[in-house]
C-alpha cells in the first residue's frame, strides 16, 4: 500500500513538473514570436507574459501565432482562453482585452495602431490550468470587429492582448462608453495614459488580401536552438516560421500544450493515482 501511494505521487509529481516545463517553453516561444516578427519593440517596448493565450476561432480551431487567416476565417468573435506560466502567478481582479492592427512588418507603429477590440472589465472564470476570458460583464467599448486589411497591402499582424486593471485605471474620455466604432488610437499610449497593467498574455495573426505590392521588411525565424530560459524562469524553447507564414506545429504544441498535451493524460494520472491508493 506504502509503496502504490508513493509511487502515485511521485507519478503526479512529475506530471506536474512536466506540465511546468511545458509551459514554460510556451512563455519563451511567444515571447520570440513577437520579437521575430517586429511586434517587440516596433509596437511593445517588451513583451513579458505570465501566462499562456490561446485563441480559438469557430471553424478553424486553436491558432498558432503568426498563423495565416483568411478574412472570413477571422471574422467570428472569437474564444479566448490562458493558463497561468506556473503556480506561483495569480490572475485575478479586472483586465483590459483588445486587439489592434499593427499592419505589415516594418510599419511606423508611432502613427497608431487600428483597434478592432476594446473590452474594459474583463473577468477570467474557471481554475488556473484553464482560466476563460469572460467579456460578458464588461463594457464593449468596440466591439470585435473582424480583419479588413487593404488589397495588397501584405500580411496585415493582428495582435490580442490581455492587460491587467489596477485601481488607477483611468481610460481616456473617448473610450470610456461602448459601441465606439473601429478607428486609429495609439496603444502604447492608451496603456500609459489609462494607467493599465504590462500585458500578461498574448497572440497574434495574420491576414492579408491579394498580393503585395510592395516589398515588405523581413522577419525573423523563431529557431528552438537559440532559445534560453527567460530571466522570470518560465521558458526554454520552441520553434516555428516568422510571421506572414503560419508557425510550425511544434510551437502550436508547446503555446497550447498546457491544456491541450497535458489535460487529458493528467485526469488520467488522477484516476490511475486513485487505484493505485485503494
Amino acid at each position: 500500500m506504502f509503496l502504490s501511494t508513493s509511487f502515485a505521487l511521485f507519478f503526479l509529481g512529475s506530471l506536474v513538473n512536466a506540465q511546468s516545463s511545458d509551459n514554460a517553453i510556451g512563455i519563451a516561444a511567444i515571447e520570440a514570436h513577437f520579437t521575430g516578427a517586429g511586434l517587440v519593440p516596433s509596437l511593445l517596448t517588451s513583451f513579458d507574459p505570465t501566462a499562456l493565450m490561446t485563441v480559438t476561432f469557430s471553424g478553424v480551431g486553436a491558432i498558432s501565432p503568426g498563423q495565416n487567416l483568411t478574412k472570413d476565417q477571422a471574422a467570428p468573435t472569437p474564444e479566448i482562453t490562458i493558463v497561468p506560466a506556473n503556480s506561483t502567478v495569480s490572475l485575478q481582479g479586472n483586465y483590459t482585452l483588445l486587439m489592434a492592427d499593427a499592419d505589415v512588418v516594418g510599419t511606423d507603429e508611432s502613427v497608431g495602431q487600428t483597434r478592432h477590440w476594446l473590452v474594459n472589465g474583463v473577468t477570467l472564470t474557471g481554475t488556473n490550468s484553464s482560466l476563460n476570458v469572460s467579456t460578458a460583464n464588461g463594457v464593449a467599448v468596440t466591439d470585435y470587429a473582424g480583419p479588413a486589411p487593404p488589397e495588397g497591402s501584405g500580411p496585415h499582424r493582428y495582435v490580442i492582448l490581455l492587460l491587467p486593471q489596477p485601481s488607477t485605471f483611468s481610460p481616456p474620455a473617448n473610450l470610456t462608453q461602448p459601441n465606439v466604432g473601429v478607428s486609429v488610437f495609439h496603444l502604447t499610449d492608451y496603456i500609459s495614459t489609462s494607467h493599465l497593467g504590462a500585458p500578461v498574455a498574448g497572440m497574434y495573426f495574420d491576414v492579408e488580401q491579394g498580393t503585395a505590392t510592395a516589398t515588405l521588411s523581413p522577419t525573423s525565424p523563431v529557431i528552438s536552438s537559440t532559445l534560453k530560459p527567460a530571466s522570470s524562469g518560465t521558458s526554454t524553447s520552441s520553434g516555428s516560421s516568422p510571421s506572414g507564414s503560419s508557425s510550425s506545429s511544434n510551437a502550436a504544441i508547446a503555446i497550447r500544450g498546457g491544456h491541450s498535451v497535458f489535460a487529458v493524460p493528467a485526469a488520467v494520472c488522477v484516476l490511475f493515482a486513485s487505484y493505485m491508493c485503494l
